[in-house]
């Protein structure tokens, strides 16, 4: 299908005027050009087309240039994607500018394109972003001005009336949040939604998926991601909705998505009347539509992890890392002092830490988490709170960066930025952190105690990360808490840093090692594990904490498992070192073989391999690098020492595996046609860690 719509033309003088020089360099691939009315995106992989309408952008295809198939439908007259409630009046004043955005050391450069309009009193901009060699394109949404109130709706099933009765439809339609629309053809399109959960603290099932058929009348879908495949064609796309998890967006509306016959949306922006002035753009959530790389549900992930990797540039001397945090052992900030952090890092070294992170109680101010009871409400009235205590630590914390430097060892921080009044002192937050990078060089923290329930919170919120990134040129980390509050999930404000997953606690019989592996597992389908922080804890603790005869508890697991279950993502050792058996060393010895692997194991795209985690099947990883990759293969409480495990590799080829640690030995064999080797591990609760060859 042409791009060009028949009906449609702009006057070529537009285009001449609005377009500015050809892009150079590695962005010479990336393309967006308006001519005759039609707005066209592209690079090598994806052709993306729209009727300019006046700049009220209609979706006219989607061209796959990996396999050659179009997705297109009819599309509705006189409807455009973004649909605003209570706006009213004809879009005016529309702009359109094509300019590149510089790569960083954090970020990779793309080719943005500018559509501006003017419609109800506001301003509504889109920024689409095209990155080089990637099979999918975001949009980023912003909107500033006056308008009415354009309502929450939310409609339950008690809301639906008789089919045959178009009026109610239509006021829904009508009152509801649309930011996207693909348009489809055919009826046999299946997909699937996926739902995610962070406050960790309280959830222990992080992703659901829901599959439906498309059917005749709209269909409304929870997640920030959509999965949709046309069984006769084989064609495929997916959406990513950029914003925090479905129950904690701003102004949530109830679901994400709405499917049907002809047309897929996408519900929700996150911006209220109320966030909207003159002067300031207000940031919406943003959209990512993507194309299929190879067939079936394999060749939807391996795109969207396309784009996924490219929100951050993954630097190994700066973004991999062996974190050990003491909090895990639940003194709190009893023992933080400048003695407990010496002996923490001499400890660390010795067991082949990289990163020894102090957290809550290396400052003079005394938080709600202490173990001496303080607050965190109105941090500023106390000027000297974020100073570092000099009764804890008389040699000042030149004396431990000192020591930590001597064993190869890089000191963190944890921070809690202040929340009052939406973060109304986020530029004192970020002093602060900037301070720190240029006092003492540190340049990573753990942020916790977030609480985003406002869009002027969350403004403020990534103002104060975007003024320490700028100050420290790109180079900070931030591991971003996700276990309780209001805060980011998994795939907003992503490009910062990583994610502290979880807490879990042998203290309160809480952490148990196939939870741990489920997690993991389950988020790694659809989130590079690199992101991730994953625990493991002292095992030799609080035994007596779970069941008799509980043969899941951790005591009953090696320490050279726990830390393998943590290999695909950041390990996080979640314990104070001093506090471990003399026993415990002997996994200096693993630590020390990933250490170098490590780089090639992340390079790669990693995915589950085999059953899903639950204590007693084979379950595992795969990392994928072209030709050659890793496979982590767990055998759980399970009877059988030979298991044929379903991974990524092509069918009916041979493949040689060398063992990198683990149990079992280095063979050759031969996938099936489901891609699927018989592998053995003779004991349970035991793993291996294979390099693989496809020969």
């Amino acid at each position: 299908m042409s791009c060009k719509h028949p009906k449609y033309f702009l006057q070529f003088f537009l285009f001449v005027l609005i377009f500015p020089t050809v892009t150079r360099g590695q962005l010479s691939q990336c393309k967006a050009v308006l001519v005759n009315d039609t707005l066209t995106l592209e690079n090598s992989k994806i052709k993306r087309c729209f009727l300019w309408n006046g700049g009220e952008l209609q979706s006219l295809s989607i061209l796959n240039k990996i396999n050659k198939q179009t997705i297109s439908g009819a599309a509705e007259t006189g409807k455009p994607d973004v649909a605003i409630p209570g706006l009213k009046g004809k879009a005016e004043k529309a702009f359109f500018r094509v300019y590149e955005v510089a790569s960083n050391s954090s970020s990779y450069a793309y080719l943005a394109a500018e559509v501006i309009i003017h419609t109800g009193g506001i301003e509504l901009k889109r920024i689409f972003k095209i990155y080089a060699d990637c099979p999918a394109i975001a949009c980023d949404y912003y909107m500033r001005g006056k308008a009415g109130d354009w309502g929450n709706v939310f409609s339950t099933a008690d809301n639906l009336k008789n089919i045959e009765d178009e009026n109610s439809k239509s006021a829904v339609e009508g009152r509801t949040m649309i930011t996207d629309k693909i348009t489809v053809s055919g009826n046999h399109w299946q997909v699937r939604s996926v739902e995610f959960f962070d406050a960790t603290d309280y959830n222990n099932n992080l992703v659901q998926e829901n599959p439906r058929l498309i059917y005749r009348q709209d269909n409304r879908m929870r997640g920030n991601l959509l999965l949709a495949g046309d069984k006769l064609t084989n064609a495929g796309f997916f959406i990513l909705k950029e914003a925090p998890t479905s129950n904690i967006q701003l102004y949530y509306q109830g679901f994400d998505f709405t499917v049907k016959w002809g047309a897929v949306k996408v519900a929700g922006l996150g911006i209220s009347p109320g966030d909207l002035s003159d002067s300031i753009w207000a940031k919406g959530y943003s959209v990512v539509v993507g194309v299929n790389e190879s067939k079936g549900d394999m060749g939807l992930l391996a795109s969207l992890r396309n784009y996924q990797r490219l929100q951050r540039v993954y630097k190994e001397d700066r973004d991999a890392m062996i974190v050990a945090n003491t909090w895990g052992d639940r003194n709190r900030d009893s023992r933080i002092k400048e003695e407990f952090i010496l002996q923490e890092i001499d400890a660390a070294a010795k067991l082949g830490i990289t990163h020894l992170q102090i957290d809550d109680g290396w400052q003079v101010g005394i938080s709600s988490n202490s173990a001496l009871g303080g607050s965190l409400t109105n941090i500023w009235r106390n000027p000297r709170y974020w100073q570092v205590d000099s009764l804890k630590f008389p040699g000042g914390l030149e004396k431990i960066l000192a020591a930590a430097k001597k064993k190869g060892i890089q000191i963190t921080l944890w921070f809690n930025p202040s929340t009052d009044s939406s973060f109304a002192n986020w530029e004192k937050d970020a002093d602060v952190l900037i301070a720190q990078y240029k006092r003492y060089g540190v340049s990573m923290w753990k942020i916790d105690g977030v609480q985003v329930t406002d869009k002027k919170g969350e403004i403020n919120f990534r103002q104060f990360l975007d003024k320490v990134m700028m100050a420290t040129h790109n180079e900070a980390v931030f591991n971003l808490d996700v276990t309780a509050g209001r805060r980011f999930g998994y795939h907003f404000m992503h490009t910062y840093g990583n994610l502290f997953l979880e807490n879990r606690y042998t203290d309160w019989g809480n952490y148990y090692p196939h939870y741990t592996l489920r997690n993991l597992w389950q988020l790694s389908k659809y989130i590079p594990a690199q992101r991730l922080q994953i625990e493991f804890l002292n095992k030799w603790r609080n035994a007596a904490k779970y069941p008799a005869g509980d043969i899941l508890s951790p005591v009953n697991y090696s320490f050279d498992y726990l830390f393998a279950i943590t290999m695909v993502a950041q390990p996080l050792a979640w314990f104070e070192v001093s506090g471990l058996p003399a026993e415990a060393i002997s996994t200096t010895k693993l630590i020390g073989k990933y250490k170098t692997i490590r780089s090639q194991l992340h390079e790669g795209e990693i995915f589950p391999v085999g059953d899903e985690p639950n204590g007693f099947n084979w379950t595992g990883f795969q990392s994928i690098r072209n030709d050659k990759g890793y496979l982590l293969i767990f055998r759980e409480n399970n009877a059988n020492q030979k298991k044929l495990v379903k991974t990524n590799l092509p069918h009916n080829k041979k493949i040689k595996l060398r063992l990198i640690a683990g149990e079992g030995k280095s063979f050759n064999t031969i996938t099936d046609q489901e891609g699927s080797i018989q592998l053995e591990i003779t004991k349970q609760k035991a793993f291996a860690l294979y390099e693989y060859t496809i020969l």
